[in-house]
């Protein structure tokens, strides 16, 4: 399978099975895009191939431009980086009986908030049920169950999640105590995160959290006013103002490493590029700034309509941030962020995030989901850290989740970067795990597209300072 694409001057080929990159001239582009159909049609022999497109190409093209193009490509052919056959898709034929281990929690430690979110899928940290504060007992269950069920894997995640996790903070820290005591004994060794709304966030809280937490997720949707209309407290007041100070101290005392500020863009900031940029002027090098994921009938959902803006912002965003790392004030933006030499493993291309196997949600009161977006989806309920997992039939749906079961994805050449999108919008979207939230569908295919050219762009910069640093020698 072939992707062709221009993008800020480049002519971008991707061959989706074999996961190889080229830019190319004009020529070589649009040779790639007359030899892809025959090879498609089962056409292997060069000298049918070459005579086909010989007869096909461009008049501007002269012949013996044309067959020097040709060469090229088909020497990428025979060398299995253009054309690739499909690797992967027996290798998901045993999915379903093949052994998992769990190896991530999210922890809701607090079914509770104290800001007001508009877009808040958690209903304020209720999702759909009662507020309430997770006990040590437990969480320590908890960790006992991914303990015992993680089978030889040393590393472990566990994310604390809410609602927001500060208003229960005590047990955050006897639960990471408790975690830090299994490690030894166990051959573990957990690895900590936090994500927050900044509000309850004080020098002590954060001195904790930057001996112990991996990660830090910083809650904050960019411009003032961006922010405090979709993430105002419950009596209006916007909470920007209160958690920038905050969050600026949390990226400075972390050395600009192992944190996010995490935003979310809606119908109201189709600019959201905008806002990307106010995070990056405010001293923040680790950025993420999501689409809403919105029913129809709410006024902050992203729209059919809105795709076209929404995929030119992408583009801008794009040369902004190669902008300014060129002029040394870069940041990283998380969408954007691709590995093109080693990647994820088969199983995470295939099958994503883990949910519902390998990575689960746990409520305050035990309840194990999905994940954290199933969370009060009767349907959806695992087990408990009790009886451990009861429900063995959805699991096992969760199981052979993958590219290859969502017709929409077959076809598509994001589909080994985004490993079949997110579950969950899937299902809201689609009444299927299976299905697709075709929203989201085209918004991670401009993103990859985005991330790709970036990776180009920056290959060429890098030449271009190693050829000065010669010329100067």
């Amino acid at each position: 399978m072939i992707h062709q694409y221009k993008s800020n001057g480049y002519n971008i080929v991707m061959d989706v099975n074999s996961g190889s990159i080229h830019v190319v001239d004009e020529i070589v582009y649009d040779m790639i895009a007359l030899v892809e159909p025959l090879v498609n049609e089962g056409i292997r022999d060069v000298d049918t191939i070459r005579a086909a497109v010989l007869g096909l190409a461009d008049a501007r093209y002269r012949p013996e431009e044309v067959e020097e193009a040709l060469a090229e490509v088909l020497e990428l052919k025979e060398a299995g980086q253009l054309f690739a056959p499909d690797i992967y898709e027996n290798y998901v034929f045993d999915f379903k009986n093949r052994q998992t281990v769990v190896k991530a929690l999210c922890l809701h430690i607090a079914h509770d908030c104290n800001l007001a979110c508009r877009y808040c899928f958690a209903e304020e940290g209720e999702y759909h049920g009662r507020r309430a504060l997770m006990s040590f007992e437990v969480g320590k269950k908890a960790l006992d169950f991914l303990v015992a069920n993680s089978g030889s894997r040393v590393n472990l995640e566990v994310d604390f999640f809410g609602g927001e996790p500060l208003m229960n903070w005590q047990v955050v820290k006897d639960l990471v105590a408790y975690g830090r005591s299994l490690e030894a004994p166990h051959n573990k060794k957990f690895r900590f995160t936090l994500t927050t709304n900044g509000v309850l966030l004080n020098d002590e809280i954060l001195e904790f959290v930057n001996k112990e937490m991996a990660n830090v997720v910083c809650s904050i949707d960019g411009r003032k006013e961006v922010n405090d209309k979709m993430r105002p407290f419950r009596s209006g007041q916007g909470s920007y103002d209160l958690i920038v100070p905050k969050f600026q101290k949390v990226a400075e005392t972390r050395n600009q490493m192992n944190y996010y500020v995490r935003g979310t863009f809606t119908h109201h900031n189709l600019d959201f590029a905008e806002d990307v940029k106010h995070l990056a002027d405010l001293g923040f090098r680790q950025i993420s700034v999501e689409p809403v994921v919105a029913q129809p009938e709410d006024d902050y959902a992203i729209r059919q309509a809105d795709l076209p803006r929404l995929l030119e912002e992408y583009d801008k965003l794009a040369l902004e941030l190669l902008k300014r790392r060129k002029e040394g004030r870069g940041f990283n933006f998380f969408h954007f962020m691709i590995d093109l030499q080693g990647g994820p493993c088969v199983a995470k291309r295939l099958s994503g995030c883990g949910s519902g196997t390998e990575y689960l949600a746990v409520t305050p009161w035990g309840d194990f989901y999905p994940c954290h977006q199933f969370v009060g989806q009767e349907k959806f309920l695992l087990g408990n850290v009790d009886e451990g997992i009861t429900n063995t039939a959805i699991r096992d749906e969760f199981k052979c989740c993958n590219v290859y079961a969502k017709e929409k994805c077959k076809k598509c050449f994001a589909k080994f970067y985004c490993s079949g999108g997110c579950a969950a919008n899937a299902y809201n979207f689609s009444g299927n795990i299976n299905g697709a939230y075709e929203i989201g569908c085209e918004l991670q295919r401009k993103r990859v597209e985005c991330a790709i050219m970036i990776k180009a762009a920056e290959n060429d910069m890098e030449e271009e300072d190693n050829d000065k640093e010669h010329d100067q020698e």
